[in-house]
């Protein structure tokens, strides 16, 4: 574990404090909820509202967007002149979700569209030539990607030489070199005047299907695709603020109505009514389940699974997912023990963490990395080693940003993409330990020692009385919460220790009842199982609020992130 360090809010003026009072009409925590909003960079009585209303108004017009107009043209001309056209989607949720849409707005238009996601292992991320060749041997006159492109001039360049056009759209960073496809929709482009850059594929996917809609005088027939971009957006751990903020918030009403009956099987395993979904139940859920069939099998299963339009097909489909996630965390926590057996030997003294074996499955590995990029608070890169070809996955921290890195080692590398807190490469085995020595030569550049401590932003130091009533509701109204809208989290400081007992496989987490202004409150650390050892009687306790169910009540507890000795 990495010692943590504590950093309490400012806190908000009192004039703006007044002024935001009086938006909030005085509820239940008022005085918080203003903090809160404070913290999240609103200053303004017209952001306050903005922000607890998240509705259409944070919607931007997709036209804005670069090369929308040429997309809609080309691809409404593929529908007009009945052409074959193929969406090539990526293996994880993002773009499965995006690659679902694409099929299934188009297919609405009366177009013959072509579903291909290719498989992690054998032909791994993004477009390929034999790929664009087999889809040309179908007939495909056109290829729209979803969540890939972005970084395949070589490969574009094939398709054109087949006389297929492509039309890009994607959402990770822009190359120096744009590849020549006839659009490339994607908001990071240089220049590109749209006000939000953020939006997931499937975000993408749905402002081009949003275009052409409108293009063709269809109105609003899409509100049903939304489910699609909540659960993409929300799996893609893109920022949870502007658009994203009002497409996940008004997706997740849909997935609540939804009809689909993949994602009605799909729950029933996670034990979840969809009327109760939330961003937590996609994250830790949901999308584990979807993109364990990338991962283990091929994610075409996933794109079935939610284009199923038979229950027995959705059943089925759902409990192969479920088996594949069960393989999925065995092969996981494999790979976290062997690689911190491998830490053990070699110390944690280096600012990147590089760790691979024969063994190791490229489809799990970005998992592990990210699972051992929290515990040891510092970029780790997990790659599964072949005899010519090894295939890593790496995920960062805030202050590392990992793409920008693997682009000074472009030259050793056979491809890679991704984004700065999380990425994936292939490179000649022969290169592996090169482009350790670099990587963590650039580390040791752009880290300090104090960035690799965990740093814990607090929200607010609070006392129990100011967490009754409706003060949960009442921060609930800045749902979801993911990235740039973190979930509150509050220092409580002197609480006496009730209880403390090891819960948990392997006695893993820590179940707490403390007590504070004459009440008790129920509390789980999750993963802090190792450090009953270090619990005092009175303890000052960072956590977030959340909702216990147990036999159908539900009960509010403390999700204890952190703790020490009082004072």
């Amino acid at each position: 574990m990495c010692p943590n360090h504590w950093r309490v809010a400012p806190p908000i003026p009192q004039d703006l404090l007044e002024r935001f009072a009086s938006v909030l009409k005085n509820g239940s925590g008022t005085g918080l909820i203003a903090q809160l909003l404070y913290n999240r960079g609103i200053k303004d009585l017209s952001g306050v509202e903005s922000f607890l209303a998240a509705d259409e108004r944070l919607s931007h017009d997709p036209l804005l967007l670069p090369d929308m107009k040429k997309a809609v043209r080309r691809i409404c001309q593929g529908l007009e002149d009945g052409e074959t056209i193929a969406i090539y989607g990526d293996f994880d949720v993002d773009g499965i979700t995006a690659t679902t849409l694409l099929v299934e707005g188009l297919s609405q238009l009366g177009g013959h569209i072509v579903p291909y996601i290719p498989h992690r292992t054998e032909e791994g991320y993004g477009l390929s030539d034999a790929a664009l060749e087999r889809l040309a041997a179908q007939g495909v006159n056109l290829v729209v990607t979803a969540d890939c492109g972005i970084s395949a001039a070589p490969e574009i360049e094939t398709a054109n030489a087949l006389h297929m056009d492509v039309v890009v759209t994607d959402h990770h960073n822009v190359p120096s070199k744009l590849p020549s496809a006839c659009a490339i929709v994607d908001a990071k482009r240089p220049g590109s005047v749209y006000p939000f850059g953020d939006l997931a594929a499937v975000g993408v996917a749905y402002k081009l299907m949003q275009a052409i809609y409108d293009h063709l005088g269809k109105g609003n027939e899409l509100e049903n695709y939304l489910e699609l971009v909540a659960l993409g957006t929300v799996a893609d751990m893109v920022t949870l603020v502007d658009e994203n903020r009002y497409l996940v918030k008004k997706g997740l009403e849909r997935m609540r109505l939804t009809e689909r009956m993949g994602l009605i099987e799909l729950s029933k395993y996670v034990g979840v009514p969809l009327k109760s979904i939330d961003e937590d139940i996609i994250a830790w859920y949901l999308a584990p389940r979807l993109n364990a069939a990338g991962r283990m099998d091929h994610a075409g299963i996933g794109l079935r699974l939610l284009s199923a339009t038979t229950v027995e097909e959705a059943r089925r489909l759902a409990a192969v997912l479920e088996n594949k996630n069960v393989e999925r965390q065995r092969m996981t926590q494999s790979i976290i023990e062997k690689a911190r057996e491998h830490i053990a030997t070699v110390g944690t003294d280096c600012p990147l963490i590089m760790v691979g074996h024969e063994d190791f499955h490229s489809g799990v590995v970005g998992v592990a990395a990210g699972k051992l990029a929290e515990e040891y608070n510092r970029p780790v890169i997990v790659y599964e080693k072949g005899k010519e070809w090894s295939r890593g996955s790496a995920r960062s921290i805030m202050k590392f940003d990992i793409i920008d890195s693997l682009n000074q080692c472009g030259d050793i590398l056979h491809r890679y993409g991704g984004h700065p807190m999380a990425a994936g490469f292939t490179v000649a085995t022969e290169y592996l330990d090169k482009l350790q020595d670099r990587l963590v030569d650039i580390a040791s550049r752009k880290l300090k020692p104090q960035d690799l401590y965990r740093q814990i932003e607090i929200d607010a130091e609070v006392n129990m009385s100011m967490l009754k009533g409706d003060t949960f509701k009442a921060i609930r109204q800045l749902a979801p919460f993911g990235k740039g809208n973190p979930y509150p989290t509050f220092l409580i400081k002197g609480v006496s220790v009730v209880e403390c007992r090891s819960v948990g496989s392997g006695d893993e987490h820590l179940k707490f009842r403390v007590k504070s202004d004459g009440a008790v409150w129920e509390g789980i650390s999750f993963r802090n199982g190792h450090l009953k050892s270090v619990v005092t009687p009175t303890m000052d306790l960072i956590f977030n609020l959340s909702t216990d169910t147990w036999s159908g009540r539900e009960t509010l507890q403390l999700n204890i992130l952190d703790f020490a000795a009082a004072g």
